[in-house]
């Protein structure tokens, strides 16, 4: 059986590590918070970016199949 000090030092280690878990968990949410705004961000310009684009004016095919002008 352990003494009363060994316990009491290993639930303070315990709580210890507990405090740096808890504190890396908030860090890695905060990241995702972060990240996820930057997607949304992202996707708010792409779909800006698309509706600027000019729509195809019957020509067929997409701009891929086009050579750049020094063909």
């Amino acid at each position: 059986m352990t003494e009363p000090n060994e316990t009491e030092r290993r639930l303070t280690e315990l709580e210890i590590k507990l405090g740096f878990a808890e504190d890396t968990l908030d860090q890695l949410n905060h990241t995702i918070f972060r990240q996820q705004q930057q997607i949304d961000l992202l996707l708010r310009e792409l779909a800006e970016l698309r509706r600027q684009m000019p729509v195809d004016s019957g020509r067929g095919g997409s701009l891929r199949d086009e050579l750049p002008p020094h063909y």
